[in-house]
């Protein structure tokens, strides 16, 4: 038997923005469900925060996502298994109020797991883990002590990536799941794995953090106990590295996307204007560009101090290291790393 499975879908997320609905939509037209039907798959596993907020719902993110999601997974006779992530839940120390019993009752498909509870699927034991919340902590791990098979859940586990780069230093021991096959769990939208516990990842981008970091959902086999990764192609977060020299990229690419333009090298202004204004033309949800402002910025310090810019700098080392290597391709990524790092977004 396989089974889909797919957590942080987070409906309603960037203030209910219709631009990231329709990307979310093109997912599941063009990935998702098209998958399903092909492979014959008819279980999916949703491992929490299903809606993105925890107070209430926008009305035409509820209508959206019902005909993309929830509606398809009933006309195609597809059982759903849910339980509440953090962003499910009113309130943050009991699961009691939660947008899947308040939302989805009317879906006879649909079986949201409000609390622990061991259920089998083909040849394989699945423990399912609602969000860990005070009320419900002791009864828990109470429940996780006493189990084993395959685990499933929206942890907040110490030592995993929160996304690339920024590690998780709270949170939940991974030592109290050692004994499970495996752990297979929602919340952190960077895709992880380590020992037995893989943090599945959210099924397409949200932030600029997401950038260039695979999205998708899994398929898991109850006769062999493997995880298989099907990966979301679609992005919505482009970088562009602006440079003159070369032949420029075709702005029809960016259409309703999230562009960041990282200027390498700008000799022709007026082509530079038209290129922008293209991709302006192409209706890009949010357009920022980055320059090297060190030349101006040098420029107004006073002429008695001797200081060499940082581009200065690092071309005058690339210069002096023995290399028979492209030195001006060198030069180049320096520069683009530079110019990026002046920008990043903290």
């Amino acid at each position: 038997m396989k089974i889909a499975l797919v957590t942080d879908t987070h409906f309603g997320a960037r203030n209910d923005s219709i631009h990231f609905d329709n990307f979310f939509r093109k997912f599941y037209d063009e990935v998702f469900f098209p998958y399903l039907e092909k492979h014959q798959i008819k279980t999916v596993f949703h491992l929490g925060d299903v809606f993105d907020r925890r107070k209430y719902v926008n009305f035409h993110t509820l209508q959206s996502c019902k005909k993309y999601f929830f509606e398809p997974l009933e006309n195609n006779g597809i059982e759903m298994f849910v339980i509440p992530g953090n962003h499910d839940t009113y309130y943050k120390n009991t699961n009691e109020i939660n947008s899947l019993n308040l939302l989805l009752k009317q879906y006879q498909n649909i079986y949201d797991v409000q609390h622990c509870e061991m259920m089998k699927f083909g040849n394989q034991e699945f423990v399912f883990i609602p969000w860990l919340c005070a009320e419900n902590y002791d009864e828990t791990l109470e429940f996780i002590k006493n189990h084993s098979g395959v685990c499933l859940g929206h942890f907040e586990i110490s030592g995993f990536d929160m996304f690339r780069g920024a590690t998780n230093q709270g949170g939940m021991d991974r030592n109290l799941l050692t004994h499970f096959d495996k752990v297979l769990t929602g919340h952190f939208h960077h895709r992880s794995t380590d020992d037995n516990v893989y943090y599945l990842g959210s099924p397409y981008e949200f932030i600029w953090s997401d950038f260039d970091d695979p999205r998708g959902f899994h398929i898991y086999d109850t006769d062999t106990g493997d995880l298989t990764f099907i990966e979301n192609p679609n992005k919505i977060f482009h970088k562009i590295y602006y440079d003159d020299r070369k032949p420029l990229p075709n702005t029809t690419e960016y259409n309703k996307s999230c562009v960041k333009v990282i200027v390498v090298n700008k000799q022709d202004y007026q082509k530079f204007d038209k290129f922008i204004e293209a991709l302006y033309m192409n209706e890009v949800i949010e357009l920022t560009i980055h320059e090297d402002f060190s030349e101006f910025e040098a420029d107004a310090l006073d002429e008695n101090v001797n200081i060499e810019d940082t581009m200065t700098l690092l071309s005058e080392y690339v210069d002096s290291v023995e290399s028979d290597k492209d030195k001006e391709r060198l030069k180049t990524l320096l520069k683009t790393l530079y110019v990026e790092a002046q920008n990043l977004e903290l």
